[in-house]
């Protein structure tokens, strides 16, 4: 214990708080809401050293990776450097991936051998694709979730079209055909995009634009779940108005996937539709780290994801915040980008409040309207919950 003397009165201050006030405040994850975070923090002046650690080197305006593939908008704006965006910020960027979190001894360690104590801790660890034990889907799909997705999906779409020019007709179909699994916004968006963009790939090398397909495959009855009757209805539209239709298969379960080929149950009967490409866009599930965290089996969702205070702290551990896909409220919220970089302002203010002995804020989270690109330079969106924007000025504003 440590006697500090006032005015008024002698005060006992615990030892061990006293030294956690000294440790830096640690950003585990730098998405959207650990980003904003530090952000928020460094213009609020925090006193306490902070550290955003990520194993990228860049942040991911993960809603413009559509336009990283299909080259609309420029690198710088997409993808830029952490180290960039942290310039003269006073917030130090470490890249390197997390191996263990002990939130008992309130240290971190990394795979380089690193390891931080902390004084205060954000988890802002996103999620991972799921797979739902689809036999091979791991194995034989593409994600589309980071910049080397989009690169890695753009190589094999340019080869496969290549190749097409040099197959004969009836083997060619199936390096013409996309399949994408999930009919989210993810799926929607880049069967769109994809539905504008190789046709104008395909043109350059001399070919018919008219033997592309791409698929979309949907479980349930309906696409974009969550998302107004009227911007459905809407997408649904664009999806048949590209420079190739997109083909929606509802109902339709994607039971294996193999080399070149989707198996498919449809109508109780099985299917198997050949494709060069497949992307698999449907859910995604908790980074495996917030699995290995050492709290009680109720504070955990039944999806693993952490339950939270309307302050955004840790149910047994109030020294430690968290934000985004990894988290869980009472009134349950989209995992979106607009409500995790709202989570990271409300961090800040808490963090910044706790320093200052100050009344921490609940997080208040204002739903904004839903953009949806539709194909190349074009969007739409619903603005405040009725009027539908669409088209080129729309993607401007996006």
């Amino acid at each position: 214990m440590t006697e500090v003397n006032t005015l008024d009165e002698t005060l006992t201050i615990p030892t061990q708080l006293i030294e956690a006030q000294k440790l830096p405040t640690l950003i585990l994850g730098g998405g959207f809401t650990g980003l904003f975070t530090a952000l928020h923090l460094s213009h609020q002046h925090y006193q306490t050293p902070i550290i955003l650690i990520d194993q990228s080197s860049r942040f991911i305006f993960k809603p413009l990776l559509y336009e990283f593939l299909s080259g609309e908008m420029k690198t710088k704006y997409i993808c830029p450097r952490y180290d960039t965006l942290l310039h003269q910020s006073g917030i130090e960027f470490i890249q390197d991936t997390i191996q263990s979190i002990d939130l008992q001894q309130r240290q971190v360690q990394l795979a380089s051998g690193l390891h931080y104590n902390y004084g205060k801790l954000v988890l802002s660890l996103g999620s991972v694709a799921a797979y739902f034990d689809v036999e091979g889907a791991e194995e034989y799909t593409l994600p589309f979730r980071t910049t080397e997705d989009a690169v890695a999906l753009a190589k094999q779409l340019r080869n496969c079209l290549q190749r097409a020019t040099q197959t004969p007709k009836p083997q060619k179909q199936a390096l013409l055909t996309v399949a994408i699994v999930g009919a989210g916004c993810t799926g929607i968006e880049l069967a769109a995009t994809l539905a504008d963009l190789l046709p104008n790939w395909y043109a350059a090398l001399g070919s018919n634009v008219a033997d592309i397909r791409v698929v979309v495959i949907q479980q349930g009855k309906e696409i974009l779940k969550g998302i107004s009757d009227s911007l459905r209805q809407t997408a649904q539209t664009a999806l048949r108005e590209r420079k190739v239709p997109v083909e929606v298969l509802l109902e339709t379960e994607a039971i294996a996937v193999r080399r070149n080929t989707v198996v498919l149950k449809r109508n109780n009967q099985i299917e198997q539709l050949s494709a060069a490409t497949i992307i698999w866009a449907t859910g995604s599930e908790i980074d495996p780290l917030i699995s290995t965290l050492s709290i009680p089996e109720a504070s955990h969702d039944k999806q693993g994801r952490l339950k939270l205070t309307n302050n955004l702290q840790l149910l047994d551990f109030p020294e430690v915040f968290a934000g985004g896909d990894c988290t869980v409220m009472e009134q349950p919220l989209p995992a979106t980008a607009q409500v995790a970089y709202q989570q990271g302002a409300t961090i800040a203010h808490n963090l910044q409040a706790l320093a200052e002995s100050h009344s921490l804020l609940p997080v208040e989270i204002g739903l904004r309207e839903n953009l949806i690109k539709l194909g190349l330079d074009e969007s739409v969106a619903d603005l405040f919950d009725s009027d539908r924007v669409k088209g080129h000025l729309r993607h401007l504003i996006r």
